[in-house]
């Protein structure tokens, strides 16, 4: 029995499926994805954002090839990153093969909309010769005509059965080790149709708000959409879609699971909007704090409230944190507990000391008991 059963989520039992080395569903832990913007030809421009991206801590990456250069490409690509691959494959089946043989992990595709039954049939081999899984993505932008009409519009009934339309061509084929995704703009769309399809199925599920929109409106969106199904304990791996730099999406991503407990990684600042009362400048401490602290990896929390009002609560509940005082002095807590004064000037170089020291504590404590085991 939980001590705060008000924190606790019950994650949908889904089956578990493996993206290269990396498992999906099954109780794995929740991955972040993200999606490369570069031409997929540029080798050196994809895999420098590619590791950019696992420099922001991303488990899977997904690369577009939409021609034959596209998924040639990934075999000078697959070998010099260390995050397996999705290709993004729409309507060519040979570009699924030639991604599978050249080093791709999973490979994104509808199968209805690859061509004849002996196609899939090829591509599931070159699959199953690869040790490759796949992802069915249904999108409310691209659903197949014969739906539109019988449903009208984008609609969340027609985006499940577009979905497991789509499994069922897989399955016939002896094919299981696939996840599904049913992304739409709309959030109201994509969380009713998330929700349709984990009643309706067991196969692990990518979410994901497609075309959110640029960095605020989209992080917005996606966490509106995307929280609400993890609240519910749907979804086992997750992709936020913002107009910006993929590592953008991956901090977000774990910025959402981290809010709700799901996975932790790297320092979470909690922290006061600022008002009169604050004895020091929050706002410019958390943002030069949180820019200083990037590398750290560690999962650890930290508070910075600026007056004692709700400073020393805080604090309680974190591995270090600091309350402004008067005359330029202020407490900082260790594990909870009052600690020692420190002055203004010093505020944020002590603070990533602190930090810095904490997380190499906590890194030495986590080393000495896995080489105990």
């Amino acid at each position: 029995m939980s001590i705060r059963p008000y924190r606790d989520i019950q994650r949908r039992q889904s089956r578990r499926i493996h993206v290269g080395p990396v498992p999906v569903g099954g109780g794995a832990p929740i991955t972040v994805q993200t999606m490369t913007n570069t031409l997929t030809t540029d080798v050196a421009a994809t895999v420098a954002q590619i590791q950019r991206a696992e420099a922001a801590g991303v488990d899977i990456v997904r690369v577009s090839c939409p021609d034959e250069e596209s998924s040639a490409a990934l075999k000078q690509i697959v070998p010099q990153v260390s995050v397996p691959i999705v290709a993004d494959i729409h309507f060519h089946y040979k570009r699924a093969i030639e991604a599978a043989e050249n080093g791709a992990a999973c490979l994104r595709i509808n199968p209805g909309n690859i061509g004849s039954a002996s196609r899939v049939r090829d591509v599931v081999q070159a699959a199953k010769d690869h040790g490759c899984s796949m992802r069915i993505g249904v999108n409310a932008g691209s659903l197949e005509k014969h739906l539109l009409e019988k449903y009208g519009e984008p609609c969340p009934e027609a985006m499940v059965e577009s979905a497991l339309d789509h499994a069922r061509i897989l399955e016939d084929n002896d094919f299981f080790e696939f996840k599904i995704s049913v992304k739409a703009s709309d959030v109201f769309l994509a969380v009713a149709a998330y929700q349709g399809l984990a009643d309706a199925c067991d196969y692990p599920l990518h979410l994901g708000i497609t075309e959110a929109g640029a960095q605020r409106v989209g992080t917005v969106k996606s966490s509106i959409g995307m929280g609400m199904l993890l609240w519910s304990g749907i979804g086992d791996t997750i992709r936020v879609s913002l107009s910006a730099a993929p590592e953008e999406e991956v901090r977000v991503g774990f910025d959402i699971l981290k809010s709700l407990n799901l996975r932790h990684r790297g320092v979470n600042v909690i922290s006061c909007p600022s008002c009169a009362r604050q004895q020091f400048d929050v706002i410019s401490t958390v943002q030069v704090l949180e820019e200083r602290l990037a590398h750290i990896t560690t999962p650890m929390t930290v508070s910075v409230i600026g007056c004692v009002v709700n400073g020393p609560g805080e604090a309680r509940e974190t591995d270090i944190g600091i309350t402004g005082g008067g005359n330029g002095t202020h407490m900082v807590y260790i594990a909870g507990q009052p600690d020692h004064r420190l002055k203004n000037a010093s505020v944020v170089d002590h603070m990533v000391e602190l930090i810095e020291k904490k997380a190499a504590d906590i890194e030495a404590e986590m080393a000495a008991v896995a080489a105990a085991e």
